[in-house]
């Protein structure tokens, strides 16, 4: 009996919960969400027309814009408008040697806008390799380098650092109207640069920035009015220069041969103690060999 008045009392609570919820609201909620939903495929479906017009825009000299358009259309080919996937479209135009930057966007109602920023190439790389001015090689086994490139080398990882002290020397250099024509770094750590008139200045692994700034300051002179008859200046030495003259070219700067001190046999090459004229200071005897 008990039992029975239980199951009533269950039956009685199921039945007062039901009419609690309000079944004609919750329906009304559904069909305004269905509606909703179908207003917005619509909306989408009448959105995502096919792609018809790829406008490219930008300086152009190494990339074409037709070149842009076919990497367009093999990746954006088959989607519309709101289904593409703009970033792999613009990873796929940054992929390109020459290209420094990209932006892709949708350009309404049919077609795409993409804007392409080219590398400068602030100089070239080992044998094939080109350089921006943030020292990141860009471009390599290039078929047409830009005249006038100075050639930077380098060991792997190097191209940051190399790029940065060329630009920082070919500044100051350009205050005297010369110019870098190759600017090197060794496995050793050991630089060397070469003018574009002819002349290497040997600098080393050590202070090279001061031995810069003493090229500049002490050996430029005699480099501006004898540069025909140099071949290098070693900028090695603690407390001057040396020079090596071109076979037969020493004219009044020779002081005659001089013999190594410690090998006896090996010439040395003659070194300037003191400033660019030639009345400053002294000539000594230097083994270029112990200078690092």
């Amino acid at each position: 009996m008990r039992k029975r008045t239980r199951n009533r009392i269950k039956a009685r609570e199921t039945a007062a919960a039901r009419r609690l919820v309000p079944w004609r609201a919750v329906g009304r909620v559904l069909a305004v969400g269905g509606a909703l939903f179908a207003t917005l495929c619509v909306v989408f479906w009448a959105l995502d027309q096919p792609i018809r017009t790829v406008q490219v825009t930008g300086r152009f000299q190494h990339v074409s814009p037709g070149e842009i358009e076919q990497i367009v259309a093999r990746q954006a080919g088959g989607q519309g408008l709101l289904t593409v996937d703009l970033p792999a479209v613009g990873r796929a135009i940054h992929a390109l040697p020459w290209v420094d930057a990209v932006s892709v966007e949708r350009d309404w109602p049919h077609g795409l806008s993409v804007l392409v920023v080219e590398q400068i190439a602030a100089a070239r790389w080992g044998h094939d390799g080109l350089v921006n001015a943030n020292g990141v090689r860009f471009a390599t086994g290039i078929s047409h380098v830009p005249a006038g490139l100075a050639r930077l080398s380098g060991p792997e990882g190097s191209e940051a650092e190399v790029t940065q002290r060329y630009l920082a020397m070919q500044r100051r250099l350009s205050q005297a109207a010369l110019a870098i024509a190759a600017l090197r770094l060794d496995a050793r750590g050991a630089w060397q640069l070469d003018l574009a008139n002819g002349i290497t200045v040997r600098l080393g692994r050590s202070q090279v920035d001061e031995r810069f700034e003493k090229f500049m300051s002490a050996a430029l002179g005699i480099v501006e009015h004898r540069a025909a008859d140099i071949s290098y200046v070693d900028m090695r030495y603690t407390n001057g220069f040396a020079i090596g003259w071109r076979a037969g070219r020493a004219g009044a700067f020779q002081r005659g041969h001089l013999t190594c001190p410690r090998s006896g046999e090996r010439p040395c090459t003659d070194a300037w103690a003191g400033g660019p004229n030639a009345g400053d200071g002294q000539w000594h005897r230097a083994n270029e060999d112990q200078y690092a």
